[in-house]
């Protein structure tokens, strides 16, 4: 598996691309590979106010059901509304087009918790 080295990850395996204010989620590779084919996907409201490591959705695939978590605090600005209709696109492209939800964050260090791709990689190998 490839993580790409501009995004931010968390343990609970969502990843994070910061662009400025705007820090755009997703599941990692490794999460959507663990799933196994999504089939259901639930995304919180435009506005809504998150809270790092607070519930945002949920992911069912075949294997299981799956909570999703804030990666950051912030406010939901974009949410990626077509994948309710093809979830399979988390499958077919979890760094892509699989992306879920953008948040506004107050600033970058809203997201210096996060750990690098490297960090990802040690933390995946010892599961």
């Amino acid at each position: 598996m490839r993580f790409p080295k501009e995004f931010k990850y968390t343990e609970d395996h969502e990843w994070a691309k910061i662009e400025g204010n705007r820090v755009t989620v997703g599941v990692t590779d490794h999460a959507q590979s663990a799933l196994g084919d999504v089939v259901f996907l639930e995304l919180p409201k435009v506005g809504r106010q998150l809270r790092r490591g607070e519930t945002f959705g949920v992911v069912e695939s075949v294997k299981a059901v799956s909570d999703l978590f804030s990666p950051v605090d912030g406010k939901v600005i974009e949410v990626h509304s077509a994948l309710v209709d093809d979830p399979s696109t988390i499958n077919r492209s979890p760094h892509g087009d699989g992306w879920l939800i953008a948040i506004e964050v107050s600033g970058p260090e809203a997201c210096a918790h996060l750990i690098d791709a490297s960090a990802y990689e040690k933390l995946i190998a010892s599961l």
